[in-house]
């Protein structure tokens, strides 16, 4: 299938590892620029001499995206390196898993506070992007954890906040061509990640969250990055204020 994202212009928040790194290289790969952002220079660098060896235009910055002035200013910066945005993704998260007030300032202020201002900043040229080729796009990483509740996280209700602001402005831009969704990820597996720390520290408790999921598995950071950059790209033009869920069929909600 094309997905129509040759030439386009998107921006991945968290875009060196795991899903983030999937998304912006799958992006690459589908003949679109990309932008990346994350905190670890050394990482920024490399994946965008990656992402420039699969013949895009690809620019990154080491940012803090609880920082919102400075989000903000690299996304602007950003945008107009690329020339355009047509695609914004946020998928940089937090993790924090307390119940603490630290750990809700953490999740709130990275989590929602990054997707509201990288939305903010890059809202001007979305509506450009829409307004000449029909079709804008904004895609938020959330989780299945925003639908499953074993305690008083504060990682579910953040998780579940990002879905119910995807909807609002889903709604409220529709008018304008920009589509906005989410991907909610279960389990997702690579090396570095937290289910591979998981592995590692907690094995036992690692094998029982493998077996509760009907596929038997975790999925790949690939596997996410394919539906996000469906969602993105002009193909699902028409699908707009959704949450896919990509769990293996672990969570038991059904959706209508």
């Amino acid at each position: 299938m094309d997905l129509h994202l040759k030439s386009k212009k998107a921006i991945v928040l968290g875009g060196t590892r795991g899903i983030g790194r999937a998304i912006a290289e799958t992006f690459a790969a589908e003949g679109a620029d990309v932008a990346i952002c994350a905190r670890n220079a050394d990482q920024v660098k490399d994946t965008v001499a990656a992402l420039k060896d699969k013949g895009v235009r690809s620019t990154g910055a080491s940012v803090d995206i609880s920082d919102g002035p400075a989000l903000k200013s690299w996304i602007e910066k950003a945008g107009g390196e690329l020339g355009g945005i047509d695609i914004l993704i946020s998928n940089a998260g937090a993790m924090a898993q307390g119940p603490g007030e630290a750990d809700w300032n953490q999740n709130f202020r990275l989590d929602v506070l990054g997707a509201v201002n990288a939305f903010d900043a890059a809202r001007p040229f979305l509506e450009k992007g829409a307004e000449t080729n029909g079709d804008a796009a904004f895609v938020i990483i959330s989780s299945v954890s925003a639908a499953e509740s074993d305690n008083a996280s504060s990682y579910g209700p953040i998780k579940a906040a990002l879905i119910h602001l995807a909807k609002g402005l889903a709604r409220q831009h529709a008018k304008r061509k920009i589509r906005v969704n989410v991907v909610s990820p279960g389990m997702v597996y690579f090396k570095g990640g937290v289910w591979n720390m998981v592995e590692q520290n907690s094995p036992d408790y690692f094998k029982q969250a493998i077996a509760r999921n009907p596929t038997g598995r975790a999925a790949t950071p690939q596997e996410i990055a394919n539906a996000t950059v469906f969602l993105a790209s002009p193909a699902s033009s028409y699908t707009t204020g959704v949450n896919l869920l990509v769990d293996g069929a672990i969570s038991r909600r059904v959706n209508f």
